[in-house]
């Protein structure tokens, strides 16, 4: 009789513990289930959030543009007006945390595209990225390779030039564009393209349709110094800080600066409006960070449209300053 109890009781504690290891299962599985839901809500509202963030660079453009109607002033955009200032962090309900929107002049950037336009090499273009590279101490001869990266021959450019032939040795094999860039991040794909190159040379240039041309009033001193070889990059900090006391109304008060004395810019589009632009939004929400990066075209009649958006850059959001550089 104490044994068949013995048996009993020993019966109802494996029954007990396995019903134990069963429910702290169902626990802990409840609790990942509860854990995915909510990150799923909260990244779905700071993606939300960002997306505010977007509608709001929108509306500080279109105002922008909106302002010169019926002054009988040309439209001119520089680095004095609201969109290129700093915005104030916005902080979200109950201090769940902030959403903060920096927009950028994407046409004060070098235009990756020009250098091929209607498949034929645009030289002055291709003079002026490789000043450039000069500038910025890079030595490769990415100039070549991406004017090759772009047209639709298969004739290398000069001595250090690569079209498929060259690109169809490496591991894994792939062939050039032999069309337009449509994001930055293409650069990557060119022959020889070090990290270090690429992240030196971002902050200057743009991928943008061939015919945009570079806005003066927003162009760092770096890339206004490689509109010509004359132009030192001392001489194009000068015309930043002109520009800083009264933005260039035209092209033709820009090209009779002394600092310009003598300089033909024969075949480089240069403006003093822009079309393009780049709208990083960054949320920040309890312990996740989201940014948000949307280049937004801004039409004559003031239509604006987002031709794309990345989540895959790392949020980033330096201080901007007045003269272009970031």
């Amino acid at each position: 009789m104490k044994r068949e109890r013995g048996v009993a009781l020993i019966t109802v504690l494996l029954v007990v513990a396995i019903v134990t290891v069963v429910c702290a299962g169902m626990i802990a599985r409840q609790q990942l289930s509860i854990r995915g839901t909510a990150n799923q809500a909260q990244a779905r509202q700071a993606w939300h959030y960002a997306l505010g963030g977007e509608a709001l660079a929108q509306s500080i453009l279109r105002r922008d543009l909106q302002a010169t109607e019926g002054t009988g002033q040309p439209a001119v955009d520089h680095l004095l007006e609201p969109w290129a200032m700093p915005q104030p962090a916005y902080d979200l309900d109950e201090g769940q945390g902030q959403v903060q929107v920096r927009i950028e002049d994407l046409a004060g950037r070098f235009n990756l595209n020009s250098l091929v336009q209607d498949q034929q090499t645009n030289a002055a273009a291709l003079a002026q990225f490789r000043r450039l590279l000069l500038r910025l101490q890079i030595t490769e001869p990415y100039a070549e390779r991406l004017v090759d990266w772009l047209d639709s021959d298969q004739q290398p450019t000069g001595e250090f030039g690569a079209e498929d032939n060259a690109y169809l040795l490496l591991d894994p094999p792939y062939r050039t564009a032999g069309t337009r860039m449509e994001d930055l991040s293409e650069l990557r794909l060119l022959l020889g393209m070090r990290d270090e190159d690429f992240q030196r040379m971002a902050p200057y240039v743009a991928a943008l349709p061939a015919n945009i041309p570079l806005n003066v009033n927003t162009a760092s001193a770096l890339v206004l110094s490689s509109l010509a070889d004359t132009l030192s990059p001392s001489a194009a900090e000068s015309l930043v800080k002109l520009r800083q006391a009264a933005p260039f109304r035209d092209t033709a008060s820009f090209m009779a600066q002394p600092a310009l004395s003598g300089v033909q810019l024969q075949g480089t589009n240069i403006a003093v409006t822009s079309q393009f632009f780049q709208v990083i939004s960054e949320v920040r929400l309890a312990d996740r960070r989201l940014a948000l990066v949307s280049q937004i075209r801004r039409e004559e009649n003031g239509d604006i449209r987002v031709l794309k958006r990345n989540l895959g850059q790392p949020p980033r959001l330096p201080r901007p300053t007045n003269n272009g550089d970031r």
